[in-house]
């Protein structure tokens, strides 16, 4: 019996080796976070973290992917959980961004322990329980961005990731001359590429522009066209092809909408909802916008100044207040981050 159960035992382990064996490029060991910023998840419970203020990327492997169920997630004051994990006070709490694991349907947070106390990821699984996420010998690896930002603009270094087809899509500050920049980066890691500066014309501003950064932004597709959907403060809607992401480019994005100034996107989420295509976006000022992404591809681009908005037609969601982070579920219903009281509630939501 003991021989069997020994075979047995070899036998599983060998299969949970192979299972861990199509995230390649990983090696056991520490990352040495200096921030956590924006998050983005890959195939196989993949976890990509920007880490700004070291100028780095790291892919972690989360081995978080089995399925925990299908019911809502709900926790109240969510950032005193938070701090009950990482042994500081609520107001010591800072969530940076919230994603969805979609192999598992748990909630990954990035967040900083205070001014100076460094970063921390928290799971939140199914059942509203918060766990920070192992950081100790754990299978990552580690990508340097060679031309980050500097001062002012250091912690912009990276805004908003995406996975698209073997590929990290970064978004961010260089030090570029198009400091606004654009990296498809290859994974498994080996170097980034400067990246690609990106200019837009900002109707409210009246100009073109190649310095401010994009805030969120979302893979999409316009028409027969693989897309950025990009959103910046105050608050232009650019269009820009995947397929001019290339090291040294300087690409002129599409505006295609206006949706309102002194505001900034935090959130863009793409969903289909009886046979027809949106675009949920969450901002500062404004509320949660529902954009209607059928026919995209036939907005005229915005080349002139506009005085408040155009273009892509949107309408405000008004039962959806104080919405800080946004993002889908499943097919039907997405995760918010609300600003409630004097803290944070996470939320399941039907998508509207």
């Amino acid at each position: 019996m003991r021989t069997k159960l020994l075979a047995a035992a070899v036998l599983l382990a060998g299969s949970l080796l192979a299972a861990r064996a199509d995230i390649p490029g990983l090696t056991k060991g520490t990352p040495d976070l200096k921030s956590a910023t924006a998050l983005a998840f890959g195939p196989n419970g993949l976890l990509f973290v920007g880490d700004p203020q070291g100028a780095a990327i790291f892919a972690i492997d989360t081995q978080d992917t089995r399925p925990t169920g299908t019911g809502d997630v709900k926790v109240d004051r969510l950032d005193a959980q938070i701090a009950g994990v990482l042994g500081v006070t609520d107001k010591d709490v800072k969530v940076n961004d919230m994603k969805v694991n979609p192999a598992s349907g748990n909630v990954y947070i990035a967040a900083s322990r205070g001014q100076s106390g460094g970063p921390a990821i928290v799971r939140i699984t199914r059942s509203g329980k918060a766990e920070a996420l192992p950081m100790k010998d754990v299978p990552f690896s580690k990508v340097m961005l060679p031309n980050p930002a500097q001062g002012k603009g250091t912690q912009q270094t990276i805004t908003s990731m995406a996975f698209v087809d073997d590929r990290l899509i970064v978004a961010g500050l260089s030090n570029e001359e198009f400091a606004s920049t654009l990296r498809a980066i290859p994974f498994p890691f080996k170097d980034a590429d400067k990246g690609a500066g990106i200019q837009i014309y900002h109707g409210n501003h009246g100009r073109l522009e190649t310095n401010a950064p994009i805030r969120t932004f979302t893979p999409y597709k316009v028409g027969n066209e693989d897309a950025i959907l990009a959103g910046y403060t105050c608050t232009p809607l650019v269009k820009i092809p995947v397929s001019e992401l290339k090291a040294g480019a300087k690409v002129k994005g599409t505006t295609i909408a206006e949706l309102g100034n002194m505001n900034t996107p935090l959130d863009m989420v793409p969903y289909t909802k009886d046979g027809k295509h949106y675009i949920l976006v969450t901002n500062t000022a404004r509320g949660v916008m529902k954009l209607q992404a059928e026919g995209m591809d036939k907005i005229d681009p915005i080349t002139t100044r506009v005085g408040g908005t155009a273009g892509v037609k949107f309408e405000t969601l008004a039962e959806l207040k104080d919405v800080m982070q946004l993002d889908k579920l499943d097919d039907t219903r997405a995760v918010i981050l609300v600003k409630s009281g004097t803290g944070l509630d996470l939320k399941t939501i039907p998508l509207p």
